[in-house]
Formats: structure tokens, C-alpha cells, sequence
């Protein structure tokens, strides 16, 4: 039985939208800023722009969302074993000259070690050295937006900073992920509740050995 509407009309003889997936994926890079990885577009349209890993998604292959996500960062950065979480939907009617687009966003914050194989670049986001495909720079931004708000309230929810640090690494991270320097003593005493202290030092540069930590 073909289900129609109060008018007799079916689903598909309303106009649909295409749908897409983009992933803002952020890490730190080599200078330890906040980073995106971007690739050069492919194809004819806005070929060679710098753009964020996406693709349409393949209705036809009953594919879900998270598996269009993970098929743009392997297919397009050749990263794989990550978990990006849905971000926001971004439906401007004219962010797509092709037509109607609307993009499923997502965004994952990575270490560094774990994407070392990325065939993307890593842009850095403060600002972006290039305007990027689409709207790809409102991406990045909600992206950054949604990972700082994270650091506002935990230490390090990415595990930026590896599994055991001092608190000056930690705090190094924090002030890359939120784009600004942070007073040595409020800082540790608002992640303080939240860390557990490993009982290990670690050999600094200058000064004593620093104590270790983990996250609670």
C-alpha cells in the first residue's frame, strides 16, 4: 500500500533535498595551535578549494549518517577509527550553488598521534590561512565553539594531552583549544577536583621535577 497525505500526494512527488555529511575534524598541530584538517576538493566543481571531508549520503544504500561521516574521513584523509559526533544542521538554501543541500555536520577532536597517516592538511583555525569550500568556515566555527565549551568545564575531555601530564601541559592544551592564555592558579584550582595525581615526576627544562596527573 502506497501511503499519500491528506491532499493524495506520496512522499516523493514533494521536492527533497540532497543530503550531506561534513566533518570538522580538529586536533593540535606541529606548534601546538588548534588545527583543522582540510583537503583540496577533487572534481570539477570548486576544484582545489580547501574544504572539510564530506559526502552526499547514499539513500539508495540505506546508509546511515555516522556511516557517511566515517566514509568522508576515510575516502577523503585517510583517517579511520574515530567517532565524530553529530554537530549541527546547516540548511541555508543558497550554502550549495548545485542545489539544495543540507549538511549534517559533525566534529571530533583528535590527538595528534592518531591521525599521523591523514592525507589531509592541517589548517589552523585562528583564523583559517584560506577561505574554505561552501560553508565550511561556519562549520569550523560551531566546531570550535562546541569543543571549547568542553574545556570549560572539564580537563582535557579529548585526552589532548595524553593520559598521564603536569599540570603546565595541560594547561598548554587548554589555552590552544580556547585561543587564550589562562591564569596559572584559577586554572588549577578549577581542574583540580577533576584530576587524580599518579604519584610519578617528570624531569623538566628548569626547575624541579613536576608531579603527574590523570584524569579522574
Amino acid at each position: 500500500m502506497i501511503w499519500r497525505d491528506e491532499h493524495g500526494r506520496r512522499l516523493d512527488d514533494y521536492p527533497q533535498p540532497s543530503v550531506a555529511v561534513d566533518v570538522a575534524l580538529l586536533t593540535l598541530d606541529q606548534d601546538g595551535r588548534l588545527a583543522v584538517v582540510v583537503h583540496a576538493r577533487p572534481g570539477a566543481h570548486e576544484h582545489g578549494r580547501p574544504a572539510l571531508p564530506g559526502t552526499f549520503l547514499r539513500v539508495d544504500r540505506r546508509e546511515t549518517l555516522r556511516e557517511a561521516a566515517l566514509r568522508a574521513l576515510r575516502d577523503k584523509v585517510n583517517v579511520t577509527g574515530r567517532e565524530p559526533r553529530q554537530l549541527a544542521v546547516f540548511d541555508d538554501p543558497d550554502r550549495d550553488p548545485r542545489g539544495r543541500v543540507l549538511s549534517v555536520a559533525h566534529v571530533d577532536l583528535v590527538p595528534p598521534d592518531r591521525i599521523t597517516g591523514t592525507t589531509g592538511v592541517l589548517a589552523p583555525v585562528g583564523p583559517l590561512p584560506h577561505p574554505l569550500a561552501y560553508d565550511h568556515e561556519r562549520v569550523v566555527a560551531a566546531a570550535i565553539d562546541h569543543v571549547r565549551a568542553a574545556y570549560r568545564r572539564l580537563p582535557d575531555p579529548a585526552g589532548l594531552a595524553g593520559a598521564e601530564f603536569t599540570l603546565l601541559e595541560l594547561q598548554q592544551v587548554h589555552e590552544a583549544v580556547l585561543g587564550e592564555p589562562l591564569q596559572k592558579d584559577t586554572f588549577r584550582r578549577h581542574t583540580a577536583p577533576d584530576l587524580v595525581e599518579t604519584g610519578r615526576v617528570r624531569a623538566g627544562t628548569v626547575g624541579k621535577p613536576a608531579r603527574t596527573f590523570r584524569r579522574r
